[in-house]
């Protein structure tokens, strides 16, 4: 850090007044916000690969003078592990669009506008940045070819597929990845900067609700559908089929200001193929940080992913017959079926027969009773300060479990969180960082599952969950909103999320 503010003085000529590090984001940089006397900030960023920061500092500096919406780079240390560059502000895309997100994909028009406004605005980076691009600074690789697609889908296979223990031929298989890999490589596509790692984080909002992009430094020469199907198809943003339709046509018509396009038939197909490929990719590096790793919240993350698989083996017929058939066979593991409960005035609510539920082995058998005229399974969860006592249940079942967060390491006593509550991206990356939350929550979500489950196989109608701490504000509203989340992911059921301290009210309702 110490050699940070040696660069800042030599280019501001002057010491910093504040430095306060930034949440991580899951890479090996670390971030500071820089403050000057006049309240001025810069981002200064030091890395451990002098490699991915020159790749970084390069890609930013032709950026720039292609007047694309990036930062700009002020200054870099001689040994290029340390550089400054322009601070665009606190609000990403993931913090905008958050309501949508946690309301189910029910996005308001505001968050459709700045979605759209970003989709627009990719193209941009994508052909305008790719001209006169010199894609040997390129990090780790130059471009996107077959070793790097047989790589990814490998991984899937490795770390995904073969921990589900379904049974599979593996020279058939490794046949069909073969295919898709050269599919994906077609030479006819159009080659131009792929963002690579193209998601909401990734692209900050500025006062007047303009884009601007960050992280591209794993960026490389390659195909342009890969960025629109790894924004439009990330399981957990939950975007419904008709924004996401409206989405593509808007990428559609603003690639054309910038390249010849193929015919809408002949784009949709190729899309597929990439959508096809990035959920296999996420799958993936899913099964490995949630199987191998034991993090609950990629694991929680596998259900969404799992269903945007279904969904799109509905919508395409792929030449590649073995695999297709494998992933369907995937899709209809019991440990990835949800609950779809649906009204009918003869029957009452009942579990479709097109997606029964299927219990894991050591579940039990499960029997699911008819309708018998009180309602379906409704869940509420709530977030409390243990200083303004237990939330009161309405139900008069007694209160349901009540769960202790003051164990878990508190960023409400650093200050550059004390003003942010569970709900806010900075204060999610340093609790999943830390890692205690996860590992409590772990506990919870089995003890929560066995119970949602019973519940729903003898009829009930009313289930409880509350997470108490110190100020009701950032451990106990995470807990909350993430077990609120993963039931209705998991059951399909209603769940009505309260955060009592914040006066924030929520219902994500049954699916």
């Amino acid at each position: 850090m110490e050699k940070l503010k040696e660069l800042y003085r030599a280019w501001a000529g002057h010491e910093p007044v504040e430095m306060v590090k930034l949440p991580g984001a899951g890479s090996n940089r670390v971030y500071y916000r820089m403050t000057a006397q006049d309240g001025s900030t810069v981002v200064g960023c030091i890395g451990t690969s002098r490699d991915e920061n020159h790749a970084f500092v390069y890609l930013t500096q032709h950026f720039t003078h292609r007047q694309l919406p990036v930062p700009e780079i002020l200054a870099v240390s001689d040994d290029e592990l340390r550089y400054l560059q322009t601070d665009l502000g606190k609000v990403s895309l993931f913090d905008a669009i958050q309501g949508g997100r946690v309301a189910g994909g029910r996005y308001t028009l505001k968050e459709q506008t700045l979605l759209k406004r970003t989709i627009r605005e990719l193209p941009n980076i994508q052909i305008r940045g790719a001209r006169e691009l010199d894609f040997s600074h390129c990090y780790p690789q130059p471009a996107f070819d077959t070793d790097s697609v047989l790589f990814d889908l490998n991984y899937f296979k490795y770390c995904f597929l073969k921990a589900t223990e379904l049974d599979f031929h593996e020279l058939k298989l490794e046949a069909d990845f073969r295919l898709l890999a050269k599919d994906l490589t077609a030479s006819d596509d159009v080659q131009c900067f792929m963002y690579r790692d193209f998601q909401a984080r990734n692209v900050m909002i500025d006062g007047e609700g303009n884009p601007h992009f960050i992280d591209y430094q794993g960026g490389r020469k390659g195909p342009y559908y890969y960025d629109l199907a790894s924004f439009l198809w990330q399981a957990s943003a939950k975007y419904p089929n008709k924004l996401r339709r409206e989405l593509v046509y808007e990428y559609y018509h603003a690639l054309k200001s910038y390249s010849e396009v193929p015919s809408p038939h002949r784009f949709v197909e190729r899309l597929s193929l990439f959508v096809l490929f990035r959920t296999l990719q996420v799958l993936g590096a899913y099964g490995f940080r949630g199987y191998f790793e034991r993090k609950q919240h990629f694991i929680t993350s596998i259900p969404p992913a799992i269903k945007n698989l279904r969904e799109l083996l509905k919508e395409r017929n792929f030449p590649y017959p073995y695999l297709t058939s494998l992933l369907q066979q995937l899709t209809e593991l019991p440990q990835f079926q949800l609950i779809e409960i649906t009204a009918n005035r003869a029957d009452g609510y009942k579990i479709t027969e097109n997606n029964p539920y299927k219990p894991h082995p050591q579940d039990g058998p499960a029997t699911f009773s008819k309708y018998d005229g009180k309602g379906p399974l409704v869940v509420k969860v709530f977030s409390f300060s243990y200083r303004k006592g237990m939330p009161e249940d309405d139900s008069g079942n007694g209160g349901g479990y009540v769960f202790d967060c003051r164990s878990t390491h508190n960023p409400g006593r650093y200050e550059p969180y004390k003003k942010l509550t569970g709900l806010d991206e900075p204060v999610i990356r340093f609790l999943e960082d830390d890692g205690e939350i996860l590992t409590f929550l772990d506990s919870v979500y089995k003890l929560a599952d066995a119970h949602v489950r019973r519940y729903i196989q003898r009829g009930f109608t009313s289930l409880m969950f509350s997470f108490g701490c110190t100020g009701g504000q950032h451990r106990s509203v995470y807990s909350a909103q993430h077990l609120a989340e993963h039931i209705h992911e998991k059951f399909g059921v209603e769940v009505r999320i309260c955060h009592r301290e914040q006066n924030i009210n929520m219902t994500l309702p049954a699916q």
